[in-house]
């Protein structure tokens, strides 16, 4: 009796479907860490249906941390890549922000599976108020290229690039592997993390953040101009070669020119596009009548501004500022100086109202 006593004893557990009794077991390992999994989970759960989010304080705080320069700026809240026309979009930084805004979301990793050669890794974002849920598969190689073999003379393969060089497949060092290994897990939260938050904070947050980008260069563009040309210096892009990019010397850029240039940066330091993959993109497209690329924004004409002038003042009356107005207009028309000072106008006839 005693020693069927020192084995089992009755307790009584609050789960969460409720209060069950049951005869508790000498634990292995295995099952003791089940136990802790399944709780973790069930508590998670039980938290985000005690705290449900607040959608509208998840917008305000969101767009709080849009509005702020450091994070507008940050190369991996808003990239651009140098594909077709250009392709942009909202970065793992803006994700990140968004989900620790809407609050009860899971987000796990696992390696689900690893040989010598590669590692699979099952990422998943969890709306647990919702409990959708959307994992990906992420393959990480265990490889890099390099222009020469390892310190041994040994390599697993060569291929010869566009410059007729010899570049390496090699074995990647623990370093290389978990720089990779961050890289695409990162890429994977971002995919699916998007998918979690609602598409028109997306847009919203996507118009803020640009129109801070847009007004940072417009204030002061020689500063912006060298700061964007020490960026690129550091990732051995020389002012010659951007000239060469923009078909006209740095120090006559617009400020719409400045926000790609940003935008292009973040993309190469992030080793989503090249330097050579920019160039190849920019002669791929053709240019206007004007020399110019078919992504700067072109002169704002009279039909055009009047055309738009009513949702314009209506975003002034909501509350928009004058400068963050113009700057947002500006990443698609050219404003002149008489139409900046119509906006401008409107705002202090609301104030005198």
């Amino acid at each position: 009796m005693n020693e069927q006593s020192t084995q089992q004893a009755l307790t009584t557990r609050q789960e969460f479907g409720g209060a069950s009794a049951t005869f508790a077991v000498q634990e292995t390992a295995a099952t003791a860490i089940a136990a802790q999994a399944k709780a973790m989970v069930e508590a998670r759960y039980v938290m985000a249906l005690q705290r449900p989010r607040n959608w509208d304080q998840v917008r305000q705080d969101l767009m709080k941390e849009c509005r702020r320069p450091t994070f507008a700026n940050n190369k991996s809240a808003y990239y651009r890549k140098p594909i077709g026309s250009g392709v942009e979009g909202l970065g793992i930084r803006f994700v990140e922000v968004a989900l620790r805004c809407m609050k009860n979301v899971l987000v796990e990793t696992t390696m689900i599976f690893e040989d010598d050669r590669k590692e699979l890794h099952r990422v998943s974002v969890t709306d647990l108020e919702s409990n959708l849920t959307y994992p990906l598969d992420v393959r990480v190689s265990k490889t890099v290229e390099r222009s020469r073999p390892m310190d041994d003379g040994s390599y697993i393969s060569v291929r010869t690039n566009s410059y007729n060089r010899p570049v390496y497949t090699v074995l990647a060092t623990e370093d290389d592997l978990l720089n990779k290994r961050a890289a695409q897990i990162s890429k994977a939260i971002r995919t699916l993390g998007l998918r979690i938050i609602p598409g028109d904070m997306q847009d919203e947050a996507e118009e803020i953040i640009k129109a801070v980008r847009l007004d940072e260069a417009a204030r002061d563009p020689d500063a912006e101009r060298k700061k964007i040309a020490d960026a690129f210096a550091g990732i051995r892009v020389r002012a010659s070669d951007l000239t060469e990019y923009l078909g006209h010397s740095l120090d006559t850029c617009s400020p719409a020119e400045l926000v790609n240039l940003r935008g292009l940066y973040g993309a190469i330091r992030d080793g989503e596009a090249t330097w050579k993959s920019v160039m190849e993109s920019k002669d791929s497209q053709p240019a206007t009548e004007g020399g110019e690329s078919r992504q700067q924004p072109q002169a704002c004409s009279k039909e055009t501004f009047d055309k738009n002038a009513e949702g314009w003042k209506k975003a002034l009356k909501a509350g928009r500022s004058v400068n963050d107005l113009i700057a947002f207009i500006q990443t698609k028309h050219n404003l002149t100086n008489d139409q900046r000072m119509e906006i401008a106008s409107w705002a202090n006839d609301g104030a005198q109202q």
